[in-house]
């Protein structure tokens, strides 16, 4: 991806001077875009949580997207201070969350509305968030409480050599994916599907968490179309890489697992795939509705 002339976005914050100490059992790393857990997660999480002297409150707070961390967005945002980029990943990441403004900008104008960006905080192994405590064990996610997005640049590593997804503009797909949770909070969508959520089933609550994670799947695809003049020859399929690397089939089959598909919350490689490649060849959010779409 040529990001030479392009500019840094501002809106960064770093908390990586005041990391914490603790992780999940196992250095588990979960698919970026946060999500509902299941019955055996949710064990884990909860003695991790007795065992470290850590709520587990806090926990669940961040994998379930909620604000249990007692903490105000307005709080959060004075708590941090602007960050200085002190690493070329650390210019990368601010250079492709400023395309996401400039493009997302763009789109929403052409529909007569106004685009807010959300704002990227770094951290290392362990952060503060406006949904809990940020695990680098969970990997990236977008914080609604606070508008978000939370990104241990550690996970980068973890993508190229354990999942074998390497390339920038695979590190590039997961903050565009990130970017399309806070797209959703914009239009409503999120809000919605939460609200659905509450009403549902644990099987029924996955399929929506599915469908809001493919349609970010897709939101960064079209993401990528905007920006066509910016990618190099094998950049899209470092985006399908990443993308077939965090299906949930796949990383159950990695685990040593059988593939439950009930128990989805992101979606299989191929669903995955098949969505970023939707959004990137239409370049239309519209293209995106994962809702309207049975098969999703």
């Amino acid at each position: 991806m040529r990001l030479d002339n392009e500019r840094e976005s501002s809106n960064i914050e770093d908390q990586r001077s005041s990391r914490g100490g603790f992780g999940l059992p196992g250095g588990t790393i979960l698919p970026f875009g946060g999500g509902r857990i299941g019955c055996g997660m949710l064990v884990v999480i909860i003695i991790a949580g007795l065992v470290l002297g850590i709520n587990p409150l806090q926990l669940l707070g961040l994998m379930s997207g909620g604000d249990m961390s007692g903490v105000s967005p307005v709080q959060q945002q004075q708590q941090q201070a602007p960050a200085p980029l002190s690493s070329d990943t650390d210019r990368f990441v601010a250079q492709v969350l400023a395309t996401t403004e400039d493009s997302w900008t763009r789109i929403f104008e052409a529909q007569g509305r106004r685009y807010t960006p959300p704002t990227l905080v770094f951290y290392s192994g362990t952060g503060r968030s406006g949904c809990g405590v940020a695990q680098a064990a969970a990997g990236p996610f977008y914080c609604p409480a606070d508008r978000k997005i939370y990104l241990d640049t550690s996970f980068f590593d973890e993508l190229s050599s354990r999942f074998g997804a390497p390339g920038d503009f695979a590190m590039a797909y997961v903050i565009a994916h990130e970017v399309g949770h806070h797209v959703q909070l914009l239009t409503g969508i999120a809000d919605r599907v939460r609200d659905a959520q509450a009403r549902a089933s644990e099987r029924q609550s996955n399929a929506l968490q599915v469908k809001m994670e493919l349609q970010a799947d897709c939101y960064a695809g079209v993401w990528g179309a905007a920006n066509r003049n910016l990618l190099d020859e094998g950049d899209v399929e470092e985006a399908l890489q990443a993308a077939r690397a965090v299906g949930d089939d796949t990383l159950q089959k990695q685990a040593g697992g059988r593939v439950v598909p009930d128990s989805f919350t992101h979606g299989s490689a191929q669903q995955r795939m098949g969505w970023f490649q939707r959004g990137f060849s239409s370049g239309d959010p519209a293209a995106c509705d994962t809702f309207a779409n049975e098969a999703g």
